[in-house]
């Protein structure tokens, strides 16, 4: 459904939740899914040597990583690696100089003490302009929905957006006519030119 409604990556969340799912049932998903459609699997402090594992056996895209995980450990991803950062207040955005060159792409997460992910919060989207200032590609994510998207993506323009729980009808069960919705509404606002940063 993802794929027909134009996404441009789908993510596999291999981390405790109510996401998660097994490298055996991702694998069978991304069989299925056409060439050039990226496919990206979400880790949370896992072991350099599983993460590899489960790369390669899936055959991810991206490597989306939303733990502790340092500049060194993220380096020996690249050019795969994506890094979540969760600030709270403007103090912990100097954290991210020490990833450039070390990642693709630095992912704008809601923070939570104790959850990493699918929160449901709304990211802090001035931290999130100010995040950009790095010269790193930048994912917007953290409470996404429709009643915010558009806001969302012309406040902060962003290079994509990463939406989860925003689309669910309960925690893990995506929607499919908020699928629908949603992806109208960002292609309403990609088009008018919104998204050219």
């Amino acid at each position: 459904m993802s794929v027909e409604m134009g996404a441009d990556a789908i993510g596999f969340i291999f981390a405790p939740s109510p996401r998660q799912i097994t490298p055996e049932k991702a694998r069978e998903i991304i069989c299925g899914i056409p060439p050039f459609v990226q496919t990206v699997g979400v880790f949370v402090n896992e072991k350099p040597d599983a993460i590899r594992e489960i790369t390669g056996s899936c055959g991810l895209d991206f490597i989306q990583l939303h733990g502790d995980e340092t500049p060194e450990t993220c380096a020996e991803f690249m050019p795969q690696a994506i890094k979540a950062f969760r600030i709270s207040d403007g103090s912990g955005l100097q954290s991210i100089r020490s990833y450039h060159g070390k990642i693709r792409a630095i992912l704008f997460d809601s923070y939570d003490e104790k959850i990493r992910g699918g929160t449901g919060k709304t990211c802090n989207w001035d931290l999130a302009v100010r995040g950009k200032d790095f010269g790193i590609p930048m994912i917007l994510s953290g409470g996404l929905t429709l009643s915010n998207i558009e806001k969302a993506i012309s406040s902060v323009k962003p290079f994509a957006v990463d939406v989860n729980s925003g689309v669910e009808k309960r925690p893990g069960k995506k929607d499919h006519f908020l699928m629908k919705e949603l992806m109208e509404k960002i292609r309403k606002v990609n088009h008018g030119g919104l998204l050219d940063d």
